[in-house]
Order: C-alpha cells, then sequence, then structure tokens
C-alpha cells in the first residue's frame, strides 16, 4: 500500500515538489503484508499551485509503466504489483466545503485511480458540524461529477448493509495521533484536550476504524480488481494505442493531465513479499 501525503508544510518560496517513498513490513496473525509510504510534502502550499499536482499524476503512471514492461517480458513468473490501488484524499476540516484545489485535483485524478475522500482532523469539527460537513462534501462531489471509489453490490445481504454503513458515512471522518494515552486504565491512541480524549480506534470519536478495515479486509480485493480491470486497462489501452507500426509512442510530445491540490492525499497500493500472495494493510494517520 502506498500513501501520498502533503502534511508537512513547505515555504511559499519553496516550488519544489517530491515524493518520498518508504517501505513497512507488516506481520498479523502469520500474514506479512507490505506497507508503502509516499509523502508528497508541501503540496498546494505555494503562491502557484499550477504545477503541484504533476508528481503524483507521474508517479501513478509510473507504476502502471512498469506492471505494463513486466508484462511484456518473456519470464513472467515474478511481477510485482506495484500500481497504485487507492488514494485517500483528505479534506480540510474548514466547514465550508471542498475547495477548487480540491475539485480540480480529484477530477484529474478519478480516472487513473480509486478516490476515497477522508476529513482530515476531525475532532476539531463537533459532531453537528462533522454531519453538515459531511452532507456538503457530498453534495458537491455529485455537482462537479467526481468519481470517487464505488461500492460493489453484492447478493448478500449482510454485505450490502456494510456497504450502506460506508457510504452513508462518507466521507470518512478521521482523527490522528501519535500518542498513546491511558483511559481508564486502558492504553489507548489519541489527542488529549482538556475536556477529554478523542481516540483514534473508537468508532464513536472518528471513522477511522471503518477506513482501516474496509482497506485491507473488505474492500481490499475489489479496490485491486477494479485498478487492474479499469483504471490500469485503461492506461494500458491508450499507450499501447499511441504506439505506431514503427514503435513511436506519439504521445511523448502530447504532454500530461493538468490539475491542483492543496491539502493531504493518500495513494495506497498493495504488494506481496516475494514467495508470499497477499496485500497490505492501511497505515494510522
Amino acid at each position: 500500500m502506498t500513501v501520498v501525503s502533503s502534511a508537512n508544510f513547505r515555504s511559499f518560496t519553496d516550488e519544489s515538489a517530491e515524493v518520498e517513498q518508504s517501505k513497512v513490513l507488516i506481520k498479523e496473525g502469520g500474514v506479512q503484508l507490505l506497507l508503502t509510504i509516499v509523502d508528497t510534502p508541501g503540496f498546494g502550499d505555494a503562491v502557484d499551485n499550477s504545477n503541484c499536482w504533476q508528481p503524483i499524476i507521474d508517479h501513478i503512471d509510473s507504476k502502471f509503466e512498469d506492471y505494463l514492461n513486466s508484462e511484456s517480458r518473456v519470464n513472467r513468473r515474478q511481477m510485482p504489483d506495484s500500481r497504485i490501488h487507492c488514494c485517500l484524499y483528505f479534506i480540510a476540516p474548514s466547514g465550508h466545503g471542498l475547495k477548487p484545489l480540491d475539485i480540480e485535483f480529484m477530477k484529474r485524478l478519478h480516472e487513473k485511480v480509486n478516490v476515497i475522500p477522508l476529513i482530515a482532523k476531525a475532532d476539531t469539527l463537533t459532531p453537528e458540524e462533522c454531519q453538515q460537513f459531511k452532507k456538503q462534501i457530498m453534495r458537491e462531489i455529485q455537482e462537479h461529477k467526481i468519481k470517487i471509489y464505488e461500492f460493489p453490490e453484492t447478493d448478500d445481504e449482510e454485505e450490502n448493509r456494510l456497504v450502506k454503513k460506508i457510504k452513508d458515512k462518507l466521507p470518512l471522518a478521521v482523527v490522528g495521533s501519535n500518542t498513546i494515552i491511558e483511559v481508564n486504565s486502558k492504553r489507548v491512541r489519541g489527542r488529549q484536550y482538556p475536556w477529554g480524549v478523542a481516540e483514534v480506534e473508537n468508532s464513536d470519536h472518528c471513522d477511522f476504524t471503518i477506513l482501516r478495515d474496509m482497506l485491507i479486509r473488505t474492500h481490499m480485493q475489489d479496490l485491486k480488481d477494479v485498478t487492474n480491470n479499469v483504471h490500469y486497462e485503461n492506461y494500458r489501452s491508450r499507450k499501447l494505442a499511441a504506439v505506431t507500426y514503427n514503435g513511436v509512442d506519439n504521445n511523448k510530445a502530447k504532454g500530461q493531465l493538468s490539475t491542483n491540490m492543496d491539502t493531504v492525499e493518500g495513494i495506497f497500493s498493495w504488494n506481496w513479499p516475494v514467495g508470499e500472495s497477499g496485500v497490505n494493510p492501511a497505515a494510522s494517520f
């Protein structure tokens, strides 16, 4: 799984854009899961954000290109899948809906990756404010025809109830913390306030557990399937169609898509270690 975030801010005079990648091997229940985190600090924080999207677009395309090249080899027994399977787009808890940069970036990205919108720092909103903010965001997503990840419907009533529960809570509101706090003789991850503790893994406080379960348990395989059957196939078709009979790529001079972004983004791709079979869990924010 790969996570792209812009939580670390740069100065307004720094226009550089970076994609920083790191990997963590997680073991749970005897299964090894590889977590890849890609950080994009400072995206959207410059005065001119006209090019802040390009490293993310290039990163997604480069992973598709790597997989396409692997498919073209004679020996295809070992084909590491580093494609991006999910993008978590974090929305600032302003209470005023989506910013133009949010709208533009998601519209440019939704044809390349599964987009799941999230509300960051949900503990800065009251429960009433959070619910109203969610409704406003979903209304604007529909108005601007942004294609977020479509949860699949099944014949299983229990699964359909789970999907409906997740859909009703979109965009998921999450809280992040690296601090362990003791609450009622129990150690929890959360944020301490004068009025109490906002617990990361308490479903009454935020939607983090719903997000985690969705990514690594209930919808992990579907995210991979949609990536492979829809987004990757679209890229592959465009790429092969652009190659003429003499092997010249007609798209080299056409440039790239353009968009903007100014908050926190997360992009996920699942990879199994050599000799294993599986996917990566979600990271704690």
